[in-house]
């Protein structure tokens, strides 16, 4: 069966920000996400672009389609102007990283419905061990571009993990990583790396094979880490961790939303995209993730090697003409900030040795920066 991919005639943006809920004393996890819909909605009517997740300790805040960074970004700030009283007056604070550094699996509740039903009952332990939030950027684009360039994203794959990496800490124990999320996403059937399809074609005989041998029942299902969204006609970047400061959130968006449209401008010229193999793709996430932004990166298909932050200096300055092109140029701009003040994971680390490895001193920490 074809799959119906709604073209998208203008490089559209969309974003959607997970967040936990934590108590405001104790920062534990708090399963009040029902409890808080219930009160948005009685101040403010039905809100569209708040939605559920997997758990009730969990709110995504989403935009519209949007055209620009500063749009979406505006979009996200009022909306978290909207929940943050209901918040308040629930106890609780809206917290966003990758992972929540001492929170028990086992203390979180689901949120009813088939689909998560579903998803736990198929995953059982690996499913009830994703207490991770993360960051989910739509660029709209043709679909004959989208499988060039989900296949091409992964070339720049762990710049975008390095600088979003948020997760060092899981269940009250320094991992080691910059992004522990991405290694626990993976484990869930049909998430982490995509495959490197060249055609609209090979997708759909890939999925169609899924649905039959009774892996997914919608296309959605298909949790990869970049991946085509052909309701909305988009290519869908979800290799950030959890974010939590609105310039960071910038600066990944104006990132994301120049790389898509580069390499969608590279294909209307009737270029090749540039693509890593497997291997190497595979191997740069590894490293993204243990290192964040003191990585050693693979860099093409030849194995040459080089600091990411490095590589990360000369895509900044390849993009710049897109940038100025979106209107998002100042925004781009703010990725470099990031390894000046620190990524997250390092700033979490921070705290935690400066206070003697009090770890609800880091929640504090990643609530007071939103």
């Amino acid at each position: 069966m074809p799959i119906e991919f709604a073209d998208s005639p203008e490089p559209t943006l969309g974003v959607e920000w997970e967040f936990a809920l934590v108590d405001k004393r104790s920062r534990d996890l708090v399963n009040a996400a029902s409890e808080l819909f219930d009160l948005v909605t009685s101040r403010h009517g039905v809100q569209p672009r708040i939605h559920k997740e997997l758990l009730r300790n969990t709110v995504e805040l989403t935009t519209s389609i949007c055209r620009t960074t500063d749009q979406a970004m505006s979009e996200l700030a009022g909306l978290i102007e909207l929940v943050r009283p209901s918040a308040d007056e629930l106890g609780v604070d809206l917290y966003s990283a990758g992972t929540h550094p001492f929170a028990a699996w086992s203390h979180q509740l689901l949120t009813p419905g088939h689909r998560y039903e579903e998803l736990i009952a198929r995953t059982q332990w690996w499913g009830r061990q994703m207490l991770i939030w993360g960051v989910h950027v739509h660029v709209g684009v043709p679909r004959e571009h989208a499988m060039p360039i989900v296949s091409s994203l992964l070339k720049w794959y762990p710049h975008l993990q390095a600088l979003s990496a948020s997760s060092p800490i899981w269940a009250g124990t320094d991992t080691g990583y910059a992004s522990n999320r991405a290694m626990m996403f993976q484990q869930l059937p049909t998430a982490g790396l995509p495959f490197q399809f060249e055609t609209w074609a090979d997708f759909e005989a890939y999925a169609h094979d899924l649905q039959v041998t009774g892996v997914i029942e919608e296309i959605d299902e298909i949790r990869w880490d970049v991946r085509p969204a052909p309701r909305l006609g988009t290519v869908e970047v979800r290799i950030c961790d959890g974010v939590s400061t609105l310039d960071e959130m910038r600066a990944l968006v104006a990132l994301t939303h120049c790389l898509v449209v580069d390499l969608s401008d590279r294909l209307s010229r009737g270029e090749t995209l540039p693509s890593m193999p497997p291997w190497h793709v595979q191997e740069n996430k590894w490293r993204a993730a243990r290192y964040g932004l003191d990585a050693w990166i693979i860099l093409d298909e030849h194995s040459n090697e080089c600091l990411l932050q490095e590589d990360l200096a000369r895509l900044l300055e390849e993009l710049a003409p897109v940038a100025e092109r979106l209107g998002c140029s100042a925004d781009l701009a703010l990725v470099e900030d990031i390894p000046r003040r620190g990524a997250s994971y390092q700033r979490q680390r921070r705290v935690a040795e400066r206070t003697d490895g009090d770890l609800v001193a880091v929640v504090d920490s990643v609530v007071r920066e939103l």
